[in-house]
């Protein structure tokens, strides 16, 4: 098998790259002009052909979504770009705009004239300052240069493309919360059905995909659905961007063919766990994806095979854990974002997350109960699918898969009554060393399972 060259990441070395002028110099619109001499419907089928599933977490193939954008219903179509890109543990997007963004403009231009759009919005994420500001400046700098705005190429084709800054909230990663806030509401996720394709921004039809799978798509059209779909395994074709953070000696984000092992990832690309210990857990796709083991390390990071496995590839953010990390503490602080971040909208997530929390911090600071295990297990089952997004699925699958795996490790919390890998668990420290040595004492006096924080007692 021939060496693989990177595809989306291939300009990254070229200071130039971010400019104009050095992505038409590596062959940059040349796409463009090749699809705007198609006919759309043959653009949509050479993206179907491809195999491009998209790269934002659910995985649905991308030219079919394409294909279902209705073209009779005498509304406009809108395309959206995703980039607000809020999954713990992911980060490939935001350096592809800093480092390339005409990439992703010109894969917006080839959607959108498949589609038949004429006006296109950029949803960027409102703590992505510098990235917004790099893609602003390329999106006028492809006005200028004639590849946006009234005749394209002198095609006939027309196209807007307006950059929407967010205010930064989790959920409008979810494609119609992110529609919701794009229209001046409060981002909240939409009932699906309909789904955007039918009924989306403005109550239009509307494409909606993230900045990794627009990306490919001039790639796609310059050298062909064939080429694409030779590289990666199985139903997961083309190249990916990985991002590989946590306990790495080389965090970062590392492109691979779909489908390149876990182990080749982490030891190979991101350099293995640092000061030689052991992979204890880690995530394929972002800290929404149950956790799998150091067993699972030759699985193939492809949708299927990962699902397989008995997780999600997601958003191909890989957050290591090694043996000296506590996984009670990590999918506490996962949970603890989970429940930050639900918008409230509906009850099991609003409420399941927040007891979730309160559940997990007893066990964590050793005041947890042999029957709060399974108590965390019988909240979960009754968040899954039960909300209007996945928000609370992705929070009950890091304590499943955590208690499936390191059930042991939960039931020594409650045991010992502190973390057993540390001497004493931190936050019993802390209020100790407020309260001159106390801790021990007012914890004895406490009554067992009180939900309360002992540094707030304590003042």
């Amino acid at each position: 098998m021939a060496e693989f060259q990177p595809v989306l990441t291939a300009r990254w070395g070229d200071p130039e790259a971010a400019t104009l002028h050095g992505y038409e110099r590596t062959g940059g619109y040349q796409a463009l002009r090749k699809a705007l001499s198609m006919d759309p419907a043959a653009v949509i089928e050479e993206v179907k052909s491809s195999g491009l599933r998209g790269r934002g977490g659910a995985g649905f193939p991308t030219g079919t979504k394409w294909s279902f954008i209705p073209q009779d219903t005498g509304k406009p179509v809108y395309v959206v770009v995703n980039f607000d890109e809020s999954e713990p543990g992911t980060f490939n997007n935001r350096e592809l705009i800093e480092r390339d963004p005409h990439q992703l403009v010109e894969g917006a231009i080839i959607c959108a004239y498949a589609v038949r759009c004429r006006t296109a919005f950029v949803y960027c994420r409102g703590e992505f300052v510098w990235p917004g500001t790099v893609l602003e400046r390329a999106i006028a700098e492809a006005y200028e240069a004639g590849y946006l705005g009234k005749d394209i190429l002198g095609s006939g084709f027309d196209l807007d493309v307006i950059l929407h800054r967010g205010a930064g909230a989790y959920i409008c990663g979810e494609e119609t919360a992110l529609l919701e806030s794009l229209e001046g509401f409060r981002g909240q996720p939409r009932l699906r059905p309909p789904f955007p394709a039918v009924e989306g921004l403005y109550r239009s039809p509307t494409v909606i995909n993230n900045v990794e799978t627009l990306s490919c798509v001039p790639h796609i059209i310059d050298r062909g659905a064939r080429w694409f779909a030779s590289i990666g395994a199985g139903k997961s074709t083309g190249p990916g961007i990985f991002s590989v953070s946590g306990k790495v000696n080389r965090p970062g984000n590392y492109e691979a063919p779909m489908g390149t092992t876990a182990r080749e990832l982490i030891e190979g690309h991101a350099g293995g766990v640092r000061d030689g210990k052991r992979v204890k857990a880690w995530t394929p796709g972002g800290s929404s994806t149950p956790l799998l083991t150091a067993e699972h390390l030759d699985v193939q990071m492809g949708f299927d095979e990962v699902q397989a496995a008995g997780s999600l590839l997601g958003t191909k953010a890989m957050i290591v854990l090694d043996e000296r990390d506590c996984v009670v503490d990590a999918v506490l602080r996962f949970t603890q974002f989970y429940a930050h971040e639900s918008c409230g909208k509906c009850t099991p997530c609003r409420e399941g997350t927040w007891w979730m929390t309160r559940v997990l911090r007893r066990v964590e600071q050793g005041r947890g109960r042999m029957e709060d295990i399974d108590l965390m297990q019988t909240v979960g089952q009754n968040m899954l699918f039960k909300s209007f997004c996945a928000l609370a699925d992705g929070a009950v699958s890091p304590i499943d898969s955590s208690i499936k795996y390191f059930r042991d490790e939960y039931e020594e919390h409650v045991r010992l009554g502190r973390c057993p890998l540390r001497e004493e668990s931190p936050r019993l420290e802390a209020a100790s060393a407020r309260s001159g040595g106390t801790t021990g004492a007012l914890a004895q006096v406490l009554p067992e399972g009180i939900e309360v924080e002992l540094g707030e007692v304590l003042g």
